[in-house]
Parts: C-alpha cells; structure tokens; sequence
C-alpha cells in the first residue's frame, strides 16, 4: 500500500464504538483500511466474473464453491475431494 492520507467519513456511531472496542486505541484506521481492501477486491472480481460469463456459460455451483476455497486457503477443497 502507498502512503497514508487522512479522510473524514461518517460511520454510524454503533459501529464505529464496535470496531473501536475489537481493535482497541490504535487500531481503528488500520481495521477500516483492511476492510475497505477487502472490498475492493471483492468488487473486482465481481467485475471479473461478471466479463467472464458475457463470453462464457454462467460459472457452475462446483466452479464457484472451488474459487471460494482457494481464496479462503482451503484447498483441500478446492480439488474436489479432500486428501
């Protein structure tokens, strides 16, 4: 990630005393950074997606249980069967 610049967002205030409680003091910008990331690459390779099946079939529910494993790390599961 490239440098830092500070921002003013509103945040509903129940869950930002949430966040502010899980991280404690120094954490809160760190956790909402991480979350906004997470985001972002969902959104992309919502986007992805999306450009793969207008040229393609529609992915399949195994194709998709699939890549949810291996972006959880569990390939184990990602092959099919468990070794």
């Amino acid at each position: 990630m490239s440098g830092s610049r500070k921002y003013s967002i509103s945040l509903p205030e129940d869950l930002a005393e949430a966040v502010r409680a899980h991280v404690g003091p120094g954490g809160f910008s760190a956790y909402v950074a991480e979350a906004l990331e997470q985001r972002v690459a969902m959104d992309k390779l919502r986007e992805i997606v999306a450009d793969f099946e207008t040229d393609n079939e529609a992915l399949t529910h195994e194709e998709v249980e699939a890549a949810r494993a291996l972006l959880r790390h569990d390939h184990r599961q990602a092959g099919g069967a468990a070794a």
